[in-house]
């Protein structure tokens, strides 16, 4: 899903998809069939009435030609007698009075009729339009709230495998391209289809002949904008996935610049965006340069027709098969019947694109949801905080193992450090405490409860989080502190920062708790951003408590006060502390050592020491390590 351009797509259903978005408006959607019938229809109908109006100019013209005082019997007698057999023939066919000049007052009447005409068409098509806008703009932000609402539907398994860039493009990008493909592209081409179907049957109508020769672009047509359209999809697709792929990698160049700068990593960068770059170039160049194609083609094809429809028309007229006004009618139709036709490719092309968008939204959609909470949830009878693992096993990969068969109780008020090597599951072992992952086997309880019985909600409530990256959003630090319980008194979150030590730090900022912070922290420290965290722990009020990494990059004297911060949260409350600074658990009740997913060693400190184990080798390695080595 990261590479949505390297897999064909299937437009139909994707299309269909689309539909069946806007088809949830029932009122307005048969309104704007409705309007933009009748806008076509009376469009349609125009160009007839304005034949008529030719018919009586010409008409007239002819007649002023003609003898007075004769009958249109008589002067088309006289014209053959003096040789002029086609001009007789025209003139048979036509409604004429010999000597009487144009009646303009007819005329007059005719051009109000279809000012008229066209005036109501125009108000029509500007309903049908302001009604579909509304229609598009209501779609797009309920896909945007789906979307939305999917994310947190999503499991964490999910986000581990995505780029956060790509994420992003598809979440706002990806989004702001099929709203703007669907607003321009859905009116075009609905009012082109019914203006094909409606100028087609007017042209049948005045002469089934020069329907047939008008008719015979239509298949060329179409031909030309399928294979078009077929050679520029695969572009259009990997025009957008590139897009996501340069979005992903200039968000990491830009969160971490620092770094970039430190190990002078500037060039490789800029590398690999150029690379990207080029990709993102190369697609779009050939998806607007190939998609560019059609209406180039279709208008040399209208063209064809209307010189075919010119000659063959003007020959029609002299044999008095038709009039002029009918032909001048018909000519305009097979204009108008190109341009249609041409919108048609133009915005299949342009579809294309918010298709490619659009599949990789449905992408996300899609996507394998978190297991639902239970229809029936239950909620453990007390609140103590009591976890018991029983012969849990957990994998990320199918084949490849982390936990097995692992077996462990924290009782109420009791602090459980866990430490090992990385990659030993320590991180893994809190995941599944919170249902960030579900067990494979075996079941993790939570005061006698399986936690899968619970809902994660009534589960995460009563656990609190202080994790090794410090995340704050943009906002004030009281209103960082306060998303612990947003119910909370003033007096509440300022007790919770004086009892994390925050409150030190902020009477000395000129704003106090009203400090505005990005959300990178600018403006504190990468400790005090640690002790907020920890106030909004606090703040919680959790049961159980998971401590993941919290001191790990702050120095000496931030980490005691953290560490003090941290005793006082851990009081009356079940705490797992996650550390690879062994000086930081020696308290700790009960100390669990990892190796490869198993419990290999437990016990308090001192014991763990005595045994002369794993343990007591990590230790060593962090304390008696650097003498050794000297």
């Amino acid at each position: 899903m990261g590479a949505p351009g390297d897999k064909a797509r299937s437009f139909g259903p994707s299309i269909r998809r689309i539909v069946r978005l806007l088809s949830g408006y029932r009122v307005l959607m048969p309104t704007i069939l409705l309007s933009l019938t009748c806008s076509v229809i009376l469009l349609a109908i125009a160009p007839r009435v304005l034949g008529h109006a030719t018919d009586l100019v010409f008409n007239g013209v002819i007649g002023k030609v003609l003898p007075a005082g004769q009958t249109k019997a008589e002067a088309v007698a006289g014209l053959r007698e003096r040789g002029q057999d086609t001009f007789a023939d025209m003139v048979s066919s036509m409604d004429v009075t010999p000597g009487q000049g144009i009646d303009f007052g007819a005329v007059g009447r005719i051009l109000l009729i279809v000012l008229g005409l066209y005036l109501v068409s125009m108000t029509m098509a500007w309903l049908a339009s302001y009604l579909l806008n509304i229609v598009v703009v209501a779609t797009i932000r309920r896909l945007r709230a789906d979307v939305e609402a999917k994310i947190h539907r999503l499991p964490l398994r999910y986000y581990d495998s995505q780029p956060r860039g790509d994420l992003l493009s598809r979440v706002t990008n990806d989004l702001d391209n099929l709203s703007q493909s669907m607003q321009q592209t859905i009116s075009q081409l609905l009012n082109s289809v019914l203006t094909v179907i409606a100028l087609l049957v007017m042209m049948i109508i005045i002469s089934p002949l020069l329907a047939l020769i008008a008719i015979v672009t239509v298949p060329l047509a179409i031909g030309a904008t399928t294979i078009i359209a077929k050679k520029s999809k695969p572009h259009f697709i990997a025009q957008w996935g590139s897009t996501g792929k340069l979005n992903a990698q200039v968000e990491e160049a830009f969160t971490g610049h620092e770094l970039v700068k430190a190990f002078g990593r500037q060039h490789e960068v800029e590398q690999v965006f150029d690379e990207r770059n080029q990709k993102l170039y190369e697609s779009s160049w050939r998806a607007q340069f190939i998609s560019g194609i059609t209406m180039p083609v279709i208008m040399f094809l209208g063209n064809l027709n209307y010189v075919a429809v010119a000659v063959v028309g003007g020959l029609r007229v002299a044999s008095g098969a038709l009039s002029l006004g009918e032909v001048q009618a018909f000519i305009q139709y097979s204009r108008q019947f190109s341009q249609p036709l041409t919108q048609i490719g133009s915005m299949v092309n342009l579809l294309q694109s918010g298709v490619a968008s659009a599949e990789r939204i449905f992408d996300i959609l899609d996507a394998t949801e978190e297991t639902p909470d239970p229809d029936k949830p239950a909620s453990p009878l007390e609140d103590h905080g009591r976890i018991e693992f029983d012969d849990v096993s957990f994998r990320y990969l199918a084949d490849k193992p982390l936990i097995e068969d692992l077996s462990l109780v924290a009782r109420p008020g009791q602090m459980v450090a866990i430490v090992g090597p990385t990659g030993a599951g320590k991180t893994t072992l809190v995941n599944l405490i919170m249902r960030f992952y579900d067990v494979d086997t075996g079941t993790i309880s939570v005061d006698g409860l399986d936690s899968r019985l619970m809902t994660r909600a009534d589960l995460r409530e009563r656990t609190g989080m202080v994790l090794q990256d410090s995340w704050l959003f943009g906002g004030t630090i009281y209103d960082n502190i306060a998303y612990g319980d947003p119910t909370a008194e003033r007096e509440e979150v300022i007790e919770a920062a004086t009892l994390s030590h925050v409150d030190a730090f902020v009477r000395h900022l000129p704003d106090g708790y009203d400090t505005v912070l990005d959300d990178e922290g600018g403006g504190v420290s990468a400790g005090e951003r640690q002790l907020i965290t920890i106030a909004r722990a606090f703040l919680a009020k959790p049961t159980i408590l998971i401590l993941d990494e919290a001191t790990s990059s702050v120095d000496t004297r931030t980490e005691l006060l953290i560490q003090k911060a941290m005793a006082r949260l851990r009081t009356d409350r079940t705490s797992f502390v996650i550390a690879h600074r062994l000086s930081t658990i020696r308290d700790a009740d009960i100390i669990i050592v990892m190796e490869d997913g198993h419990i290999v060693e437990q016990g308090s400190h001192e014991q763990l020491l005595a045994t002369h184990g794993a343990y007591y080798r990590l230790y060593n390695s962090q304390f008696a390590g650097a003498i050794e080595s000297e």
